[in-house]
């Protein structure tokens, strides 16, 4: 394999396929990133059997030219090295040349680096997916859903199921829900695709779609999602992402929504995020993140917590409405914020069933969206 490449390119598609390497990989050619160069262009593939990431680069874009071929091949190298590398070239124009036993030469200006590198023939195939499946969305919509639950996954690997985000199709209506039994996230909207209402539920990866969402464009361009039996590919331009699909059933997490409430309020979502906030300060100092919300008699609710070392805070906040019982709540503030910080939105809806009952926050225009926390049971 012999060629020149423009380095900004190259440098762009590492950027995408190194999201799928892993140090932590026991099959050591996934510690590579393969290259394959052809007539039409090259193609750099990384995974880490969970994630697999292809991107491509043409040889020419209208009258640029990018890459000049000169012998047809594919090798296999390794990432940490080569990522690190192909960013202090001193040159614009970079040349990689394999040689005998896979050694390959790069060559920009005035350096000339030498790596070993391994058979590509030893690169696992990316799986084949039929295309019969399909779904589509647009980038930024998803790039949106992903940002409003995945922080709602949990972290205990010890209930793999509970780490993704479910997919749940149901007609014409996709919903994302994450939940890690002391909160969850949901987010619904309506897709237009003819054959979504035959599509399968499916669990991904919360880290794998945060890792999608580095890649998606922000401007408004379609992205196919093709599902498989235990894989999911999203085509992003010139780039594949491959997911493997959480194995297991999602529990119900539809039990966990009330239908009607004992105290429902209206409350600025920036005064409420920015009061819990300051309260937060305080209630990590005694690494509880405990924070109360005491409802008022003069449509006000009084947000507080305390340190055994430093103090207290209290601040008081005007709600534009409250109905129902006058009830005291203590939370999770950091729950709480993360929450406040995806719902989109001047004003939004606080539903309550009682002190020890789930707290349930939508965005007061909009029925498409709901977090849940669960409260803490405190002594005073």
């Amino acid at each position: 394999m012999k060629l020149t490449i423009l380095k900004d390119h190259l440098i762009e598609s590492i950027g995408h396929v190194s999201k799928a390497i892993s140090s932590r990989t026991t099959i050591p050619i996934l510690t590579g990133i393969k290259i394959d160069a052809t007539l039409s262009g090259v193609t750099l593939t990384a995974s880490d059997t969970d994630i697999s990431i292809q991107s491509f680069t043409p040889t020419e874009n209208g009258t640029n030219k990018i890459i000049q071929l000169f012998q047809a091949g594919s090798v296999v190298l390794p990432a940490k090295f080569f990522v690190e590398i192909i960013r202090k070239l001193p040159a614009q124009l970079i040349e990689i040349e394999v040689g005998n036993n896979f050694q390959t030469i790069i060559r920009s200006g005035s350096s000339e680096i030498q790596i070993m590198g391994l058979d590509p023939d030893e690169y696992p195939l990316l799986p084949e997916i039929e295309e019969s499946k399909m779904l589509r969305l647009p980038s930024d919509l998803l790039k949106t859903m992903i940002k409003q639950t995945s922080y709602a996954v949990s972290t205990n690997e010890s209930t793999p199921i509970l780490t993704g985000v479910l997919w749940n199709i149901t007609g014409d209506k996709l919903k994302f829900i994450a939940c890690d039994r002391h909160r969850l996230a949901s987010r619904e909207v309506t897709v237009d695709n003819d054959n979504a209402q035959n599509l399968p539920n499916i669990v991904i990866s919360g880290r794998t779609l945060n890792e999608l969402s580095k890649i998606l464009p922000d401007q408004n361009s379609l992205i196919d999602i093709v599902i498989a039996d235990n894989q999911v590919l999203f085509k992003i331009h010139s780039i594949l992402f491959y997911s493997r699909i959480l194995d297991g059933t999602y529990p119900d997490t539809s039990k966990l929504i009330p239908q009607s409430f004992q105290t429902e309020m209206v409350v600025p979502t920036k005064e409420l995020a920015e009061a819990i906030d300051r309260a937060y300060l305080l209630s990590r100092e005694d690494k509880t993140n405990i924070v109360k919300m005491m409802m008022q008699e003069d449509q006000t609710i009084e947000i507080s917590s305390s340190s055994s070392e430093l103090g207290k805070v209290t601040e008081q906040i005007n709600l534009q409405h409250i109905v129902g019982d006058l009830l005291k709540i203590s939370f999770n503030s950091k729950y709480m914020l993360d929450a406040l910080k995806v719902l989109d939105s001047e004003f939004i809806h606080i539903g309550f069933t009682g002190a020890m009952q789930p707290i349930i926050m939508k965005p007061q225009d909009s029925t498409n969206m709901l977090q849940l926390i669960l409260p803490y049971r405190t002594t005073n």
